[in-house]
């Protein structure tokens, strides 16, 4: 959960045309903890449907944009999209995705239908089907997990307790002989190799 509890509204326009947004309904969250929202979406007018009908049945894509604003009055946009066909199949009923990061701010808005899998066009049986003529939208919000950190601080201050321990010779070197004094041992064994095969060179 957010340490600073805050809140959003999100307006949301649709495009049922290619070339324009229209005005959809708006979502207001008054707590970005709980998550409960507040959805206002007017019916669809008869020309609506008929644009949304054609949309599916050419199996185009249905657009939203959602216009985020902040309690402190700053805006941020996101556009989403979805076949309009499985719109049509879902009954209008969507849910709306909204992702925050740690901070409370929205990172993305996606748009999903809970509509049959498996069908890749609208027939006309679907457009006769759609008896809704109001979307039902559910709001869920995702928040971002912070990731573990690694706790350099600590490590750094417990390498210089063991240095200070050290230097003031509380810390006992457990190590075993050869462990503790191989840089003068290992010198010495070559050096007596050498020599070694020096002597038998020299007695040839």
């Amino acid at each position: 959960f957010l340490e600073h509890d805050s809140w959003i509204t999100v307006e949301l326009k649709h495009s049922l045309v290619p070339d324009g947004f229209s005005f959809r309904g708006n979502v207001t969250i008054p707590s970005l903890n709980s998550g409960l929202a507040n959805v206002a979406q007017p019916p669809l007018s008869e020309a609506e449907l008929d644009m949304l009908k054609t949309l599916a049945k050419q199996n185009e894509f249905y657009r939203l944009k959602a216009t985020v604003v902040y309690s402190n009055g700053a805006k941020v946009q996101f556009i989403t999209s979805n076949k309009a066909c499985r719109l049509l199949q879902a009954q209008l009923n969507d849910v709306l995705w909204i992702s925050l990061d740690p901070s409370g701010f929205v990172t993305g808005i996606t748009v999903s239908e809970d509509a049959p899998s498996g069908n890749v066009g609208c027939t006309q049986e679907d457009l006769n089907k759609l008896a809704e003529s109001q979307f039902s939208t559910d709001v869920l919000i995702r928040h971002a997990e912070l990731a573990p950190v690694p706790d350099t601080a600590g490590f750094i201050q417990k390498v210089e307790r063991e240095r200070e321990a050290r230097e003031r010779g509380e810390v006992r070197d457990n190590r075993g002989f050869f462990a503790k004094y191989w840089m003068y041992i290992v010198p010495v064994v070559l050096l007596i190799l050498v020599s070694g095969a020096t002597n038998q060179d020299g007695a040839k």
